[in-house]
């Protein structure tokens, strides 16, 4: 995917999961998310600040003591005392934007957007379709990278492969699935298991401790404690 494509994908992900947003009732925003440690309401607090500029990142870090990942949950927390109309209308203002967070590329809040979304629509009971040429493009941008996700280091000995995208990766034993399943899997969620099969899928179930599940981080823009 070209630069204009991916930030189609992502305006279009942000309208989209604003309307989600819009029908949250006061119990799903309290509900647990996919991320460790946060809920529902702090992964959306935490979308809103994908604009986080430099001299803010900055001085959050040095408040944070300069623990990246706590910075990360720390700001999430505070955003998090915002009414929760806020965040709709504020995830929405960044549509048309082309603006990110300091040193990533637009690929980043593609994957935050796209990861982020199943965190708050899958236990919340959502149905919410994932763009399978998105996907595949945010989950080949992990696999590229030894750093924040270490996908290719956590997933040593599986065959990554996707039945409705051309996307591939890794060798051994064979696990297969949707590759909104795999984008998941790859960033660290252990609830994409559920939806993938093949030789190596209970090996694959097995690896991943029951309280497992991303550090409470950004998708994209920032580091986990593990991935």
């Amino acid at each position: 995917m070209d630069a204009d494509a991916v930030w189609r994908v992502i305006d279009d992900e942000r309208g989209r999961l604003a309307d989600l947003m819009d029908d949250l009732s006061e119990s799903e925003w309290r509900t647990p998310s996919l991320c460790r440690e946060w809920t529902v309401r702090e992964v959306a607090a935490h979308l809103t600040l994908a604009h986080t500029g430099p001299l803010s990142a900055t001085g959050s870090l040095i408040r944070a003591g300069g623990g990246f990942n706590r910075m990360i949950r720390d700001t999430a927390i505070r955003q998090a005392r915002l009414p929760v109309h806020e965040y709709p209308r504020r995830l929405r203002a960044m549509i048309g934007s082309r603006r990110t967070a300091p040193f990533i590329t637009e690929l980043e809040p593609m994957i935050d957007v796209l990861c982020h979304a199943q965190d708050i629509a899958r236990p919340t009971g959502r149905p919410y379709p994932m763009p399978a040429t998105a996907a595949a493009a945010a989950a080949d941008r992990i696999w590229s990278q030894s750093f924040p996700f270490r996908a290719r280091r956590r997933l040593r000995g599986f065959e990554l492969v996707a039945t409705d995208a051309p996307w591939r990766a890794g060798a051994g034993l064979r696990v297969e699935g949707p590759i909104s399943a795999l984008l998941l899997l790859v960033s660290g969620r252990p609830a994409a298991v559920a939806d993938l099969a093949g030789p190596g899928a209970a090996k694959l179930a097995a690896t991943f401790p029951s309280n497992s599940g991303p550090a409470t981080t950004d998708a994209g823009a920032s580091s986990p404690k593990e991935r």
